[in-house]
Formats: structure tokens, sequence, C-alpha cells
């Protein structure tokens, strides 16, 4: 249930900022956005793997 609810947050704050880039074309802006994109998709990636230590 977490991770659905990780891949839904991701998918909205993507629509978001990918809205923002296409309406404010600026260079700069882009790479910020691409530089947390990433940033966000390395943690849920990271965080969301399956824990054996159990």
């Amino acid at each position: 249930m977490n991770r659905i609810l990780a891949i839904f947050a991701f998918v909205v704050f993507a629509i978001f900022v990918g809205i923002l880039a296409f309406e404010v074309p600026s260079p700069d802006l882009v790479i910020v956005i691409v530089v947390t994109a990433a940033l966000l998709a390395y943690d849920f990636i990271t965080s969301s793997q399956t824990d054996s230590k159990d």
C-alpha cells in the first residue's frame, strides 16, 4: 500500500513540475526539475525496497 501511495505522489509531482517546465521553459528551471525528479526517484527506489532483516 505504501508503494502505491508513493508512486501516486511521484506521478502527481511529475505532472505538476512537467506543466511548470512546459509553461516556463527556462533551461535553469528544467535542470532543477530534472535533478529534483532524479533525487525523488532515487529516494523512492531505496526506501521502498523490502528489507529482509526481519
